[in-house]
């Protein structure tokens, strides 16, 4: 019998702590049960008193509040403070950079699925189901994995057949030549060709969501996008995006590499430029990219653009055949045949023109690009869900991508391998890119 009142007491506590029921009047309810269990249980005299010992530890912090804070609530957050690392400005810069959607649901305890089942239901339009079951479904019948793993690399007709239909230029609206096609579509396109072959979907995956097209149409002048954009969509040029090192990762703010504002020859005349030094590794593309989206940190010793001297993380758009680029040998990360490796320059001069945005705004801090994480909202959706193959200046934007830009656009990665919250994910980020295009001055 005695057991019995102990499992009830267990149970319900459990039970008023998933009720949520409000501190006091949980804590008076056990204390009645205690009471009764006292009068009428016959338990013995010590397991009462540990009982009430218990009830008190908890009943005491609550309603001394002041006294809670000073004798607990402090030396905890002194003693977590010691032993967790220090959070970089690049973890803060991610963790500042958007918000928590439905997931906050999740991890209430008690979600809302109404609200979650609430939303559309995405659709592909006609242009994108035809892409899918005509071009898609012709390249997944071009390429074998084992072929793939065996060669190291896709054939040459499944690279040819990728630049003539546009696999890299999902995104890219169609007044410069691209597909235009919704994040839904991308995520869809990159799931069929991940059930044929992991790389195929990853070559196509990167320059959808890391490339320079997506920084180009948030942040490009429009004398860059015109010239960019058009020769991405043919596949004239391959993209890469040059952000992780040896040293510091994916972390941004962490990274050596820099640009010093200085002045060089470019072309036989002296211009203001960028002396670049840097040195990447595991860049997707990167062996067979032409053109390089490198990140670095920006700085003016000399004031030539004004009084600051460091101007915070920068892009640049850095065409491979430039003097003093070197790109290394490939890597082979876990044997996987997508094409991947280091890059790297010393005193390389490009003048400010390079610079994504222009010279106009190089001294122009973002504070505000939350709309960069778009394509690896669902990159990695699209590879954890398969389905079968069948053989605000318009015009322009600063060049400082803050470190937020940066961060959220190598590692604000989600995975959602549950096809509801893929959807919907997708869904948000064709809203982000939607927003984002209207804050350009273009149309969607």
């Amino acid at each position: 019998m005695l057991l019995l009142w102990i499992v009830v007491l267990v149970v319900g506590i459990a039970w008023l702590a998933h009720r949520r029921t409000a501190p006091l009047p949980a804590l008076g309810v056990v204390a009645v049960y205690l009471l009764a269990m006292g009068i009428f249980s016959h338990a013995p005299g010590w397991l009462l008193t540990v009982f009430w010992v218990l009830w008190l530890a908890v009943f005491v912090p609550v309603v001394l509040p002041d006294l809670r804070r000073k004798h607990f609530t402090a030396p905890m957050f002194s003693w977590f403070q010691k032993v967790l690392p220090p959070m970089s400005e690049t973890e803060r810069d991610a963790i500042d950079a958007g918000t928590v959607w439905w997931d906050g649901e999740l991890f209430s305890g008690r979600p809302d699925w109404d609200k979650l089942l609430a939303y559309p239901k995405v659709q592909l339009t006609e242009e994108e189901q035809a892409f899918i079951d005509g071009p898609t479904e012709e390249l997944c019948a071009m390429v074998s994995d084992w072929e793939i793993g065996q060669a190291m690399d896709l054939p040459p007709e499944a690279w040819a057949h990728m630049k003539e239909h546009g696999f890299f230029a999902l995104i890219i609206p169609k007044e410069f030549g691209g597909k235009g096609f919704s994040a839904y579509a991308h995520s869809q396109v990159a799931m069929k060709l991940a059930t044929r072959s992991g790389d195929l979907a990853s070559t196509v995956m990167v320059p959808n969501s890391l490339g320079p097209a997506e920084l180009l149409l948030h942040y490009g002048t429009d004398e860059q996008r015109n010239h960019y954009l058009p020769r991405l969509a043919r596949g004239e040029d391959i993209p890469c995006f040059a952000l992780t090192g040896p040293l510091a990762g994916s972390d941004a703010g962490a990274m050596p590499d820099t640009g010093v504002i200085c002045k060089g020859q470019w072309q036989g005349e002296e211009v203001i430029g960028l002396r670049l030094t840097w040195e990447k590794r595991y860049i997707t593309l990167g062996p067979v990219a032409t053109l390089l989206g490198l990140a670095f940190k920006a700085y003016d010793p000399e004031h030539l653009l004004g009084e600051e001297e460091d101007l915070g993380i920068s892009l640049a758009l850095i065409p491979t055949d430039t003097p003093g680029v070197e790109i290394g040998r490939r890597h082979l990360p876990l044997g996987a045949a997508f094409m991947n490796g280091p890059n790297s320059g010393k005193d390389v001069f490009v003048p400010l023109s390079y610079l994504i945005g222009g010279p106009a705004n190089a001294r122009q801090r973002l504070d505000d690009a939350d709309e960069l994480p778009v394509g690896r909202t669902f990159d990695f959706a699209a590879r954890g869900r398969h389905r079968r193959c069948q053989v605000h200046q318009p015009g322009h934007r600063p060049v400082r991508q803050g470190t937020r830009a940066i961060q959220c656009a190598a590692v604000g990665v989600r995975r959602y391998s549950g096809s509801a919250g893929a959807h919907r994910r997708q869904r948000l980020a064709d809203g982000q890119r939607a927003h984002a295009d209207r804050q350009c001055g273009r149309s969607g």
